[in-house]
């Protein structure tokens, strides 16, 4: 395929959702508590759609199964999973599996390893990023005791910050925050604590206690990051991260820059401008919110605009 792959995101609605999908990238949501855009999505909970070329219609899960050429991956499911979140309350203390646990436990799923890149927060905002707890024993008693503000670690944030969040690692998005997530394809989540917070039929939501600190690293172990930026001609390239699981970008575009052929497909979201992507005689224009794959072997091509995009890889 001679075309980037342009995808039409899925929403979900959450507890904690709001409307700033709508306000900062113009998306038409279905409601006031619209949480989650699942941009690039095969999972089986919510597929994203292509929207050009010939494939026009399928879903991203069909696409993968039907030209793995497009991909060349050995992963037998499409292994990423790429979200827009809209924090708009406090999202529930959690926790994620790794591969190992979630295939033993939750049917063959995939664990989830993920990374934050802040797009937006509100003055005064901050996550939860860890825990204090120094052995399992400590984690079930300060957890059986309600000591949440001495358990819980908390971090203050800012548009532009980065966190890579392993599974193991007890976190939540805070009020406030707006962020691009690139993660394993998964959807299982632990809850450890949710505030006492109650749904619409005034029921308290599921806490998932065992499970959760069975899976939860003791002590907390924070992966630390080499970032690494290249600049040539019209761009800044900065590895955000880089591991088993992905590879996570964030590019700079300020004018025409020259991009060779890929080596591998990678997954591009416009957090930010608009600009156009150039390639065998046609062009492409892209605009804050559109999310598209480069399949293998693509290019090169030329990005042109005054652009902010994140790039993921498997």
């Amino acid at each position: 395929m001679n075309e980037p792959i342009f995808l039409q995101p899925v929403f979900q609605e959450r507890i904690w959702g709001g409307r700033k999908l709508q306000t900062i990238f113009g998306y038409d949501i279905p409601s006031d508590t619209t949480g989650e855009c699942w941009a690039v999505s095969a999972h089986p909970n919510g597929q994203s759609v292509v929207q050009n070329g010939p494939y026009e219609g399928l879903t991203l899960g069909q696409l993968w199964s039907s030209h793995p050429e497009l991909f060349r991956s050995s992963s037998p499911v499409f292994p990423l999973l790429i979200k827009l979140l809209d924090a708009s309350d406090d999202l529930s203390v959690q926790v994620h599996p790794d591969d190992a646990y979630a295939g033993e436990h939750e049917n063959g799923e995939l664990g989830k390893t993920e990374c934050w890149y802040i797009v937006d927060a509100e003055p005064g905002a901050s996550i939860i990023y860890g825990h204090t707890a120094q052995s399992k024993a400590e984690l079930i008693d300060m957890i059986d005791s309600g000591r949440w503000n001495d358990l819980l670690t908390h971090v203050p944030v800012k548009a532009g910050d980065f966190f890579y969040v392993p599974s193991g690692t007890i976190h939540a998005l805070g009020k406030g925050i707006v962020v691009l997530e690139t993660q394993q394809s998964s959807d299982t989540t632990y809850r450890v604590y949710d505030y006492d917070r109650r749904d619409k039929d005034g029921r308290l939501r599921e806490l998932h206690l065992a499970k959760a600190i069975e899976v939860t690293s003791v002590p907390q172990s924070y992966v630390p990051l080499t970032q690494t930026t290249r600049v040539s001609e019209g761009l800044a390239a900065t590895t955000l991260v880089s591991n088993d699981f992905f590879t996570v970008e964030q590019w700079s575009v300020t004018g025409k820059a020259h991009i060779p052929a890929s080596s591998t497909y990678t997954i591009f979201s416009v957090i930010e401008g608009t600009g156009s992507l150039h390639a065998s005689g046609r062009t492409y224009e892209m605009k804050k919110g559109d999310h598209f794959i480069v399949p293998i072997d693509f290019g090169p091509y030329e990005v042109d605009g005054a652009m902010q995009l994140i790039l993921s890889q498997e």
